[in-house]
């Protein structure tokens, strides 16, 4: 986890993001000695951060690690609470369980787990999600509503619009949701969400919600049978992007849109779910565990689930499903 001294030097620097700061200023901002703040700089310089020092004048950061360790998200969020607080792992099995454990230890809402690598990632209905290290962006973040458990379904909806939303404003790719929450491009899938509910009978105690994003994999990443249906944000792009950035685009995204659910209910939300879903108007096959129903999608319910109207003009609510478009 960060320190407090840390997060407050990341946020000087990015709260001055084009003019030096002083020796004197930074320690006033620590609260420490001119030799304190030394060691501080020189902590940043090993971590893989690049810091320009001129004379009389001070430091300035002009170059960020290829990682996405919690000082270099931090330095550029915009959030006032979702990825304030960060827990960083080089490796683990999955950001899912941490953030588990993180959650029944009390963490506050917008805590987020990340890692550079999962060992044992996965994705809905338990199928392994490939998690290479130092590609992607594997995140989980803890959100505590005060919401009743059969409304939880509805922020995996705002997730996948959130992902949507940091893509777009990043790369200036134009992803879809296929639903319920898997991000498209070109009709080969870049993100999964994941999520998980501790819950009593009446109210939610915590949502896990799991993020997965391909950001710079190449194609030789995945294995043969995943590429034709995978894709990376490098590989549509055609050039690496920054994962940090990406998250911190994310983060503020998601919390935007989290407020709004909070304040205004499912509404406006479901219609820009709708405006980026691929599948709406097209005909489908949704295979659930009782079988297959074939037929037209015509959108989704102020419940985020999705209605289906098969060839008899039946309309089916779709709870849980795999979507096959066409």
């Amino acid at each position: 986890m960060q320190s407090e001294l840390r997060k407050k030097l990341l946020n000087a620097f990015t709260n001055n993001e084009e003019e030096y700061l002083s020796g004197q200023a930074i320690a006033d901002v620590l609260g420490c000695s001119r030799t304190a703040v030394w060691k501080h700089i020189e902590s940043l310089r090993k971590e893989g951060f690049e810091l320009e020092a001129v004379r009389r004048k001070g430091y300035r950061i002009i170059g960020t690690p290829d990682k996405v360790i919690a000082d270099e998200i931090s330095l550029g969020l915009k959030t006032e609470d979702f990825g304030r607080s960060i827990h960083y792992e080089e490796v683990v099995e999955t950001t899912q369980k941490v953030a588990h454990r993180l959650a029944n230890e009390g963490a506050k809402e917008g805590t987020i787990v990340v890692a550079e690598e999962q060992s044992n990632g996965r994705g809905r209905m338990d199928r392994k999600w490939v998690s290479p290290k130092y590609t992607g962006i594997w995140l989980s973040i803890i959100l505590r509503p005060n919401l009743p458990p059969h409304k939880a379904p509805q922020l995996t909806l705002i997730a996948a619009v959130s992902v949507v939303q940091a893509i777009e404003e990043v790369t200036g790719l134009s992803p879809e949701i296929k639903w319920p929450n898997d991000v498209l491009l070109n009709g080969k899938k870049i993100t999964g969400i994941l999520t998980e509910m501790q819950a009593d009978a009446d109210r939610i105690a915590s949502i896990i919600m799991g993020i997965g994003i391909n950001v710079n994999q190449s194609k030789e990443d995945y294995p043969p049978e995943l590429q034709d249906k995978a894709t990376s944000l490098a590989i549509e792009k055609g050039q690496k992007i920054s994962r940090a950035e990406l998250i911190q685009a994310l983060l503020l995204k998601l919390e935007n849109l989290y407020k709004i659910y909070i304040e205004k209910g499912f509404h406006p939300i479901k219609l820009l779910w709708e405006s980026y879903a691929v599948s709406i108007g097209k005909y489908i096959t949704a295979r659930t565990l009782t079988g297959a129903i074939a037929g037209k999608a015509i959108g989704i319910t102020d419940e985020g689930v999705l209605l289906l109207e098969d060839g008899e003009g039946k309309t089916h609510h779709i709870y849980s499903a795999d979507i096959e478009i066409g």
